[in-house]
Order: structure tokens, then sequence, then C-alpha cells
């Protein structure tokens, strides 16, 4: 049997994970978030939900995401020209990511895919060579901060989701603890003058070195606040890892389009 590509295999998943989400609420529409819901949320995060536009409307059930993105292997690299698209879905949490690239000439896909508590990642060159290939419980411990991370930067109205326990630091900042099946995670948001998400960093991320996984803090400052889909949301990010030698920032990522609650096709 063939194996089946990348862009297949991604495409099969966002179809399965919508038709089990589509399933699962049988038809009941998602409610419209209101006020009264946020006030279990720190101020800052509070005010962010609030300035982004979530409150009144439905609570996302699933976003996609478009993106342009520049990525590099190592600090003083040019990076390599991408592009992705990501689906989230925030009922059962899942993260389907697929990356498209060109190295020397050959097109490279890269796909992640996070379902329930399980992650893989695998890298694919000219279809045919895998020359990353990784799973198991480091990776989906990981990317389950991948997983709260979209969810603070692409969907604020998901913030009240009941696995997310959260901590008032002082008037800018927050803490937040995300369980989901076996993982739990933390991290810390940061928010500006104008109540704007401009970082989140957090310990449970290692990055794939020399390897394996090392640990290291991982942070996503964003920035480019616009209106997209009706809320004001970033329009660019970059992903950091602070490594003893300083910050290398590996990806950074300009957002091309943001859709809330996709259906099956």
């Amino acid at each position: 049997m063939a194996r089946r590509s990348f862009d297949q295999r991604w495409a099969d998943a966002v179809q399965e994970e919508l038709a089990a989400e589509a399933a699962g609420r049988a038809g009941t529409p998602a409610p419209a978030l209101a006020e009264a819901d946020l006030a279990g949320l720190p101020a800052p995060v509070r005010r962010y939900v609030t300035a982004s536009g979530a409150v009144g409307r439905p609570v996302p059930r699933n976003v996609r995401v478009d993106c342009d993105a520049v990525m590099r292997r190592g600090p003083g690299e040019t990076g390599m020209q991408s592009t992705s698209t990501q689906l989230n879905g925030f009922a059962r949490p899942a993260r389907l990511f697929l990356m498209k690239a060109r190295m020397y000439g050959l097109p490279v896909r890269a796909l992640h895919l996070y379902r329930g508590d399980a992650a893989t990642f695998q890298v694919r060159v000219a279809g045919l060579a895998t020359i990353v290939d990784m799973a198991g419980d480091p990776i989906s411990r990981g990317e389950t901060v991948t997983v709260l991370n979209d969810l603070c930067v692409f969907a604020p109205g998901a913030m009240v989701d009941p696995r997310l326990a959260w901590e008032a630091i002082d008037d800018r900042t927050a803490a937040v603890v995300f369980a989901n099946g076996r993982w739990t995670v933390r991290a810390t948001l940061l928010f500006n003058e104008r109540d704007e998400l401009v970082d989140f960093w957090s310990d449970d991320r290692p990055e794939s070195a020399d390897g394996g996984l090392v640990a290291r803090r991982w942070s996503t400052p964003i920035s480019g606040y616009r209106v997209i889909d009706g809320l004001r949301l970033p329009g660019y990010g970059e992903a950091v890892y602070a490594r003893p030698g300083g910050l290398f920032t590996y990806g950074e990522f300009t957002i091309r389009s943001i859709e809330y609650d996709v259906a099956v096709a």
C-alpha cells in the first residue's frame, strides 16, 4: 500500500476531528460568551478577552489558522520560507498542523498531529525520506503547551474553558495551568497597556536538540494586532527558545487568515 502524503493525512485528520465534533454537539448551537463568564479570570485576562471583541460571540469550537512563516534550524541562519495551515479543536483538544516549504530545491512537509492527549511530529523531504519521526510521552506533553498557546493567542473566547486554572500575578501578568488527559502544563501570560497579549512562556515545552528533547524555556512574543474575522487579534508572532548562549528565534509567523467554527466539508 502506498504511503499517504502528509497533505492527505492532514486533510483526513481534519475531517475526522470535525465530524467527531459535530456528532458530539448534535446540532446544539454554541453559547454566546457573556460578561458573567469572565468573572473567574484574572483582571488582565478578562480585559484581553473583552478587548478582543469575543464577548457576545459564540464560544469557538474550533479555529483554522493560515500563516506565512520563516523557520530556522540554528541562530544566524537566513531561514526557510514556509507556509502553514492548522486546525485546532477545543471540545476534545486537537492541533492538526501542516507546514510546507522547500529545502535545497526539494519539497518539505512537516506534520504535527495532536489528538486527545497524544502527539506525533514528522518531517518528510520530497515525499519520500522521513527525516524526523517523533512520538511518545515527552513530545505529547510538550505539544500540550502548544495547544494551550494557540488557544490563548487565536481564541480568546475559549479562555473560559474549565480545564484552565488561572492565577493572578499582577495587573499585567497571569499564570495558567492546563490539564488535559495525562498532562498538566503551566504557562505565564504578559499583557500590555492596551490589553493585548504580548508574550507567553512556559518551561514545559522542551526543545528538540542533540538527538533528543532538552529542557528550555519556550516563549511566543506576539504583536501586530488587527481585526481578523471580526476579532482584534495578533498578526505576527515568534517562537523562541532560551538557550544557554541567548535567545534563539526559530520561527516567525505572519498570520494570513483565521476562521472560526469550521464545518465538515
